[in-house]
């Protein structure tokens, strides 16, 4: 079981929010679960706010971002914006002595998001980035097994993180263009959870790469765009594993199908975040089919086990994890695992190498540790 805010001796944590969509109702709820109470939001305008405010249930409804990081009655922030915001947002909160939850990108450049995770150190804040598919407990059963040296030696990857909600040239939103999702849409939106979840996993970093990039359509609903809808990668571990990522958001039919596979000099590890409650073993001799099930599971993923085999968890369940573990490290807790503004600094330098060797055709880039 995930560690409950309850145990930490802080008491209950007050939550604010800054955003009114999607992501903002994954993190209410994922605040709730974690014993937090939603004390305000805040949207770019009062009236934006105030509908908010109302369908996420939050105490109230503040005026502005200013107004919400400067409330007095709110521990941690949690801040489900544009990209282009995030750096600005972080940093006010992070002087206002708030402790922080950022979307992913942290930051829309390396320098912001490395001047971004040193503030949080130096001023003792617990800041997270929300890579939450570290948080499925078959994610963790994979780690430890690939720590535990069941696979063998890293040999190769194969992994993919395929999205249809971009396929027409009438499907827009507001992550195509750069003035408000930044220079990167599909890798820096969904690539960065998947090199996120193989560094994780596999315990090693990619030191090199090799991308291209595509934009399908240089128009989405009348309006320019100027970010990829698909990213293809060769890359080069520490211990020299080559891999192959595709990533696309324009795969018709796939809704959200990240899967990591990793072949090993004795074993193979297959996930399919679609399919969260198996781990698909292979071997020379055979193959299976790895049930989660927390009796006879490593203990760092039976521990996010909250309901016993058989009974699905999913993504939520995930991000309800992780959201337990940002409370319980306010606490004072040290989780394994956090992803923190470390991890949002590294998810952007991968991002800048995937676009510089995609702006020299392919060029080699090597990634700095």
């Amino acid at each position: 079981m995930t560690t409950d805010v309850t145990d930490t001796g802080l008491g209950t944590i007050r939550a604010g929010i800054l955003g009114g969509g999607f992501m903002a109702r994954v993190h209410r709820t994922a605040s709730r679960d974690a014993g937090g109470q939603l004390r305000a939001v805040a949207t770019r305008s009062a009236a934006g706010s105030a509908s908010a405010a109302g369908e996420l249930g939050a105490g109230r409804a503040e005026t502005d971002a200013t107004a919400l990081l400067a409330a007095e009655d709110i521990d941690v922030v949690h801040i489900c914006t544009p990209n282009a915001t995030h750096a600005d947002l972080a940093l006010h909160a992070l002087h206002a002595g708030k402790h922080v939850v950022c979307e992913k990108p942290l930051a829309t450049t390396v320098a912001d998001a490395r001047a971004l995770a040193d503030l949080a150190a130096s001023r003792g804040l617990v800041a997270a980035v929300p890579f939450v598919y570290r948080y499925h407990p078959m994610v963790r059963e994979a780690r430890a097994r690939v720590a535990r040296g069941d696979i063998g030696d890293l040999l190769t990857l194969d992994c993919s993180y395929l999205q249809d909600w971009m396929l027409l040239p009438t499907d827009d939103d507001w992550r195509v263009r750069s003035e408000s999702g930044g220079a990167s849409r599909a890798f820096a939106d969904i690539g960065s959870h998947l090199c996120d979840l193989i560094e994780f996993v596999v315990g090693e970093r990619i030191r090199a790469l090799s991308a291209r990039t595509r934009r399908v359509f240089a128009e989405r609903a009348g309006r320019a765009v100027d970010t990829e809808d698909i990213v293809a990668i060769l890359v080069e571990t520490g211990s020299g594993a080559l891999g192959t990522l595709l990533i696309s958001q324009m795969a018709a039919g796939r809704k959200n199908a990240l899967t990591l596979e990793l072949h090993g000099s004795t074993q193979t590890l297959r996930f399919e975040q679609e399919r969260p409650e198996e781990l698909w073993i292979g071997t020379r001799g055979e193959s299976r089919l790895l049930l989660r099930d927390p009796a006879a599971a490593a203990p760092d993923s039976a521990r996010l086990q909250r309901v016993p085999a058989g009974h699905a968890m999913g993504y939520q369940d995930a991000f309800n994890g992780f959201v337990s573990d940002v409370y319980a490290a306010i606490g004072g807790a040290h989780p394994d695992g956090l992803p923190t503004f470390d991890d949002g600094y590294r998810s952007v330098l991968l991002t800048d190498a995937v676009l510089d060797s995609a702006a020299h055709d392919g060029r080699w880039t090597e990634v700095a540790a």
